[in-house]
């Protein structure tokens, strides 16, 4: 006879045949070592972190101190020159009331002054003769009363342009033949002859270099004193050059002599080590 189960004496465990045993979570073996050791590896990250943090400003203060670290100069350079163009600009006039003889007068003139400079060697070439410029006084409403009734002043100029400056000068003191045959020259302007220096781009290589080293010398001398060393060039200004008379006085003017002087001021920064 089949036996027939007592469900009333099952155990609490198998009246509840789907609920299992509650099971602790799983523990891999080493975990806290692992554990451990990332502990280690996140301190070493941020040690490197706090020293890069101490290292880029160290590291852009000491550029910038550096930049400090220099030292600016000033290098002088000079050479004599002689003009080598000269520009002789002569102005005569003639006044009087009746312009037809005025102007045949100046026109002789003219003939005078361009067979004296023929006879003292100048070339036809180096002449030019300007226009012929009148004016009359009695057409200036802004002119002063003429005591002397003069009403027309002619001007005539010659222009003289040589490389030849030497004689350019011996024939400018023998202008005084001129006067004598009547000739009045207009002197309002100053002297009448510029000598000029136009060769400036020949010699500017030579000066800068000059004054560079002249500059690097006093670099030199200074690091010496202050224990340092010269570096390199940081920054440079070549200067302006200057064209002055070799013999400066109050009323010197470079244009008057032949004789000349150039000089350049170069402004040099190097590094200091």
């Amino acid at each position: 006879m089949a036996k027939i189960e007592n469900l009333n004496e099952r155990t609490e465990f198998e009246n509840r045949p789907f609920e299992s045993r509650r099971f602790r979570p799983f523990k891999a073996r080493g975990f806290r070592s692992y554990r451990r050791g990332f502990k280690g590896f996140g301190a070493l990250i941020l040690a490197l972190a706090i020293a890069l943090a101490g290292f880029f400003p160290g590291y852009y203060y000491y550029k910038a101190k550096r930049g400090l670290n220099s030292v600016v100069v000033k290098g002088l350079a000079e050479k004599e020159v002689r003009a080598n163009l000269a520009i002789w600009d002569m102005k005569y006039v003639v006044t009087g009331n009746d312009v037809l003889k005025l102007q045949q007068e100046i026109s002789r003139q003219t003939e005078i002054i361009l067979a004296f400079l023929e006879q003292n060697g100048f070339q036809n070439k180096e002449i030019t003769v300007g226009r012929l410029e009148t004016n009359d006084l009695m057409a200036n409403p802004y002119s002063s009363r003429n005591e002397n009734n003069i009403r027309f002043i002619l001007t005539q100029s010659v222009t003289i342009k040589s490389e030849n400056v030497d004689l350019v000068a011996r024939v400018l003191n023998k202008s005084g033949d001129l006067v004598a045959k009547g000739i009045i020259f207009n002197s309002e302007y100053g002297s009448p002859v510029s000598y000029l220096f136009t060769k400036l781009n020949d010699i500017k290589p030579e000066m800068l270099a000059k004054a560079t080293k002249n500059a690097k010398d006093a670099a030199l001398q200074f690091a010496a004193n202050s224990s340092s060393k010269v570096g390199k060039i940081r920054h440079a200004n070549q200067g302006v050059f200057s064209i002055l008379p070799r013999e400066e006085t109050l009323s010197s003017s470079e244009t008057q002599q032949i004789e000349k002087k150039v000089r350049v001021v170069s402004t040099v920064e190097y590094w200091l080590e």
